[in-house]
């Protein structure tokens, strides 16, 4: 088990960049695929991004691709998401999540989770 606390989020307005950073505490930080989920209020979890375990693969939601990029460094344990163009409708809460089996798209397929950082896009 892993466990995950993540950093960086706020209020931003419309088109600009936001970093979200999240540490692991754990051992063999490189066998576990990472992610980042995210929340909006009266939505579903969805996914937003993941990297394998050494970093050669990565996965974006459609809605975000080209404008986001999940990168880690397994020296540091940690996993970033930065966020460029940012829009109204990213707000959330972002979720860094851990899974030992692999990189997944499915939200409930990921064991580990932080406790989540307020991202808000004004408009």
């Amino acid at each position: 088990q892993v466990q995950l606390v993540e950093s960086g989020g706020g209020l931003v307005q419309a088109g600009d960049s936001l970093r979200l950073s999240c540490t692991a505490n754990g051992r063999l930080f490189s066998t576990y695929a990472m992610g980042w989920l995210r929340q909006a209020p009266g939505k579903e979890r969805e996914f937003v991004a993941t990297i394998s375990r050494f970093g050669g693969t990565t996965y974006y939601a459609d809605s975000v691709a080209g404008r986001f990029t999940i990168s880690r460094d397994n020296a540091k344990n940690t996993v970033a998401l930065q966020m460029n163009s940012l829009k109204p409708e990213n707000t959330a809460v972002y979720y860094c999540t851990a899974r030992k089996q692999g990189i997944t798209t499915t939200p409930s397929e990921y064991n580990d989770w932080g406790q989540g950082t307020q991202v808000t896009v004004s408009s």
